[in-house]
């Protein structure tokens, strides 16, 4: 592609099709403010890390990369895959399939980063794994699945955070607040230099240091969002008894 050259819109039907069912009400529930758009890449494959908090925060990135022009993808249990309708729908939007459990565990980010790499998707993977049990919402101690996509795919990693998500949509709640119309902030962040862990072989603790420093950009994004200080020490669920459950 030359400089003159515009980047391929990702705006297929599929996806037009998802904005035209989804956007009218999203646009009713909210209004979004997104501050640094243009850190997140244009073209090009790359892992997007956000922060995590609400069930609806999925749809929110997603209304947001739409309006910057990046379709999302999600990396979906391999077993949905099987379900009529829904299965067409993952597959003709570009969701990447990962077996969870059993001996195929440990060889899918690999097969998910080759995907990555050779259809240059832009991929979200929450690194906190689920909703965060923080009490005040920051973001809790993350999981290597964000930083090994990236490193296996030798991509970017953005991270990025949100705030306001949660008056459309507490943590754990089963409905929406429909009004008055909420405002919702998206900020992202420069990419996470990762550059001492490419290329190399590592083990658990150089994951969870490069994870870390992921953490560390999401929590500085959202405390800018907020106008308040991150906790200094990231909430553990282990160390408050509390059950982990978590995606790749």
């Amino acid at each position: 592609m030359t400089a003159d050259q515009k980047p391929r819109s990702e705006k297929n039907a599929i996806f037009r099709l998802l904005a035209f069912l989804a956007l009218p009400f999203m646009h009713l529930v909210a209004r979004y403010e997104i501050i640094d758009g243009h850190k997140l890449p244009k073209q090009g494959a790359f892992v997007l890390s956000p922060n995590h908090y609400s069930e609806i925060d999925p749809v929110v990135i997603g209304v947001v990369m739409w309006k910057l022009g990046r379709m999302p993808r999600f990396l979906a249990k391999a077993s949905l895959f099987k379900v009529p309708v829904l299965s067409w729908l993952l597959r003709a939007s570009g969701q990447i399939p990962v077996e969870r459990t059993g001996s195929a565990r440990n060889s899918e980010p690999l097969k998910a980063a080759a995907t990555l790499v050779e259809k240059q998707l832009a991929v979200v993977i929450y690194p906190e794994g689920s909703l965060t049990r923080e009490p005040n919402l920051w973001p809790m101690r993350g999981k290597s699945g964000a930083v090994r996509m990236a490193l296996e795919a030798d991509v970017p990693l953005i991270p990025a955070a949100h705030w306001g998500t949660q008056l459309v949509m507490p943590r754990y709640a089963k409905k929406i607040s429909l009004f008055p119309r909420k405002s919702i902030s998206v900020k992202f962040g420069d990419p996470v230099d990762l550059s001492a862990y490419r290329g190399r072989r590592l083990g658990a603790a150089e994951l969870a240091e490069a994870t870390d420093l992921v953490m560390a950009a999401i929590a500085g994004l959202a405390s800018d969002l907020r106008g308040e200080p991150a906790p200094a020490e990231r909430w553990d669920p282990t160390k408050n008894n509390q059950k982990e459950t978590g995606r790749f």
